[in-house]
């Protein structure tokens, strides 16, 4: 199968800040084909969407359930093999439900869906077709990341005690959804965003990213959160305690109103052997350390993994690779992988590790999880996905 695989998009049209990222992520590597979309609710807009992006107007739908069942009805050689959902989290659920349902595989942004029970039921959908799901965690993607997993699992810092994961943004320090940003306005609406705010939208990359470079399992929580921006209805801060299922302790803190911070998602580990630094404000660099030494890890320098190595793009080091390599790593693994199921082959493991309807799954686990802790005088809640 020597092609580039074709993609569809859910949402993503003008104004859209999230569709621009996934389009310009997917076209990186020149694995990926952009064939066709629905790219709004308004359909006159999906049309103009369309536009902008070059597509012909025969594939340039006005609705995502249109487009699935016309993708479907074309030759196989036509049709789309995926669809990238970009919606506002109210509607995850609906597009990738059909899509699965239609044989079309699925790339989602996070969180996976507005509640728990849908994520559960997606989950099942995916199990039941066997169709490749990947969620758009994309900061497992930075190369570094995945380095500090593999020290992890070397086991060079030895059994982990401690994990300190934040995500820190100021962006709502005050009422901008009034403003007329669109934005904020979906993002702190309960209805399009779901029971959480500043949790949903960045807590879940902190609880993810803390699961995905340790391999622990979050089994109970302690949560805290605020609304401190009058007129919000949705938490904007929060503050969480974790337990490990391997005995660890952990904190979580998630803020959209810490004022002047810009996306310093960054996470501490500490275990017996030694412990490691990594910031996404600087994501070229991991610090591994401990009581006899500290050493700076750089991309493309020295000894790293064959996982990290994977994973950037651009020799010799120095030159900077970011947030589009990182989400583009995210599209290139699952088009990797797809090409390779589609030709009836075994994919290559280093290409598998995308997020999946699991992690979505969890993530929705969380969010409920953080709720109701915050909402209880009973000091812990049980993690339960």
């Amino acid at each position: 199968m020597n092609r580039k695989m074709r993609m569809g998009m859910v949402g993503g049209g003008r104004g859209s800040f999230i569709g621009a990222v996934h389009r310009m992520a997917a076209a990186l590597d020149g694995e990926i084909e952009f064939v066709c979309g629905a790219f709004s609710s308004d359909a006159e807009k999906s049309k103009a969407s369309g536009q902008d992006f070059y597509l012909p107007e025969n594939r340039v739908y006005g609705s995502f359930e249109e487009m699935i069942r016309r993708e479907k009805a074309l030759p196989e050689g036509e049709r789309m093999d995926f669809v990238s959902i970009v919606t506002p989290n109210h509607m995850h659920f609906p597009p990738a439900k059909m899509a699965l349902e239609n044989g079309f595989h699925v790339v989602c942004d996070k969180p996976m869906t507005l509640n728990l029970q849908e994520a559960k039921e997606l989950a099942a959908l995916v199990k039941k077709t066997g169709l490749l799901f990947c969620l758009t965690h994309n900061y497992t993607g930075y190369p570094m990341v995945k380095e500090a997993r593999e020290i992890v699992r070397s086991g060079k810092l030895g059994k982990i005690r401690k994990v300190i994961v934040e995500y820190p943004q100021g962006w709502l320090s005050t009422l901008v959804e009034a403003t007329g940003v669109p934005q904020a306005e979906w993002r702190t609406d309960p209805a399009r965003s779901g029971a959480a705010g500043c949790m949903g939208d960045i807590g879940t990359h902190a609880e993810n990213l803390a699961e995905f470079i340790t391999g622990l399992k979050i089994t109970e929580l302690c949560a805290d959160l605020t609304i401190f921006v009058e007129g919000r209805k949705l938490d904007d801060d929060g503050n969480v305690l974790l337990h490990f299922d391997n005995g660890a302790k952990g904190i979580l803190h998630a803020s959209q109103i810490s004022n002047g911070e810009e996306n310093d998602l960054n996470i501490r580990i500490y275990g017996e052997l030694g412990g490691l630094e990594w910031s996404q404000m600087e994501p070229n660099s991991l610090i591994h350390k401990s009581q006899e030494f500290k050493r700076i890890l750089r991309v493309g320098v020295g000894e790293l993994s064959p996982a990290t190595r994977a994973h950037f793009r651009i020799n010799p080091p120095g030159h900077p690779e970011g947030y589009l390599e990182a989400f583009a790593n995210l599209y290139r693994n699952f088009a990797k992988t797809l090409r390779s199921q589609l030709k009836g082959e075994t994919p290559d493991p280093l290409y598998t590790d995308f997020p999946s309807a699991e992690d979505g799954v969890r993530g929705m686990a969380f969010i409920e999880s953080v709720i109701a802790s915050a909402k209880t005088e009973q000091k812990w809640t049980k993690f339960v996905s």
